[in-house]
């Protein structure tokens, strides 16, 4: 992958400011950048701190190799939604950890990534960009190399990268649709659980009622902030909590696990500059408590 900016003016003393100022290269990557050779200008390897002219060409090569060595390559399944040179979008099923830890060592999505980027003869780092819970369903995205992951994060900072949810909860809303704005904090004397609190961090939801039945509602979650358990905390403390969460709310006879899924994601690609949009259908535990309907 490589990244191109031509200078069309004197408005800069270097090529470092370009770097930074027009293609966003962050200072640590700058560095990586630098110690591999991979900066260019009319195609000759150089120094960030040259000058440059008019109609100068200043190139940055992103493909080098990476390893991430802690992670243990295993075979799955995977549902891939989309790829390209810069990211891929894997459609993940409930009850599979992104991250490996002590209990989900060689069996996490990022195991399943690592052997596919090893079967295409891809060495990278395993960069997810979004994040979901153990038993939360839908769309992730890898990002395929440093520059991309910074850049997405970035949109999520600005609030260009959005995400939806589908959630399945108790009971019918007065207020079809609205804004949920609730800190929230780690719980104390637990490593997991989060709760609302007013010295915790800003978390912003925005609902819309889908679909009613007579105990339960279908809602469509856009996170404006992106905070552990946000959707689950926050449809709780209005009193429709996630049908199936046995943290924050109520286990089911119809699912295993809480009614989450990350339906949709929508983005700036950070080459092409075009919009991008991904949506995947409900997994067929959420189909089958729909069809239920009426009761919980």
């Amino acid at each position: 992958m490589l990244l191109q900016f031509i200078v069309q003016n004197n408005n800069y003393s270097n090529i470092n400011q370009i770097l930074k100022q027009e293609l966003n290269i962050s200072s640590r990557l700058l560095q990586k950048l630098i110690n591999s050779k991979h900066i260019y200008l009319n195609n000759n390897i150089v120094d960030t701190r040259n000058s440059v002219k008019l109609n100068d060409i200043v190139s940055v090569n992103l493909d080098f190799d990476e390893e991430s060595e802690n992670i243990i390559p295993q075979k799955m399944n995977l549902n891939i939604v989309y790829e390209d040179e810069s990211f891929l979008i894997i459609n993940k099923p409930p009850q599979i950890a992104i991250h490996p830890s002590i209990s989900h060592y060689n069996d996490s999505l990022a195991n399943g990534v690592k052997y596919y980027f090893d079967e295409i003869n891809l060495h990278r780092k395993i960069r997810p960009v979004n994040r979901l819970d153990f038993n939360t369903s839908g769309l992730v995205l890898f990002a395929k190399n440093q520059y991309i992951q910074e850049c997405l994060i970035s949109q999520m900072k600005n609030h260009t990268f959005c995400k939806e949810y589908i959630a399945v909860v108790y009971g019918k809303f007065k207020e079809k649709s609205g804004i949920i704005n609730l800190p929230i904090a780690r719980k104390e004397n637990s490593i997991i659980e989060r709760c609302i609190s007013e010295t915790g961090q800003q978390a912003i939801t925005h609902y819309e009622v889908l679909q009613e039945f007579t105990d339960i509602s279908v809602v469509k979650c856009i996170l404006e902030t992106g905070r552990t358990h946000q959707i689950r905390l926050h449809m709780s403390a209005i009193g429709h909590p996630l049908i199936g969460d046995s943290m924050y709310g109520i286990t089911s006879n119809f699912i295993d696990r809480q009614a989450l899924h990350s339906s949709k994601i929508s983005f700036i690609h950070p080459i092409s500059k075009e919009h991008m949009s991904f949506e995947c259908s409900l997994p067929e535990d959420i189909q089958r408590l729909l069809h239920n309907g009426d009761s919980p």
